[in-house]
């Protein structure tokens, strides 16, 4: 699996990286297809906005976004996101099994 931390309009610290990388990198528990996790922080306005689009093998690309007061509470919010759209994907293809 691939993560990719991109930042526009400002750099991103080393452990600020390290810290997206590693919370990023428990979502595929969530839904195992995962192939490729992309994270994008844009640190133009005075609040920074962060957007997750996680690719997974069968299904369309998932896509979070939200700011916060910075970019780690926006990050946390983002995941929150992004988990609630694995979890409800997931549900759906185990019910789809279940009846036939």
């Amino acid at each position: 699996m691939e993560i990719k931390v991109n930042a526009r309009n400002g750099e991103l610290t080393d452990s600020v990286h390290e810290t997206i990388e590693s919370k990023v990198s428990r979502l595929p528990r969530f839904y195992d297809r995962t192939t490729a996790i992309q994270v994008i922080v844009d640190l133009k306005h005075d609040e920074p906005k962060v957007e997750i689009i996680l690719s997974a093998e069968g299904a369309s690309d998932f896509f979070a976004s939200d700011t916060g007061t910075n970019v780690l509470s926006a990050l946390d919010t983002t995941i929150d996101k992004m988990e609630t759209q694995l979890r409800k994907h997931k549900e759906k293809i185990t019910e789809h099994r279940d009846r036939h």
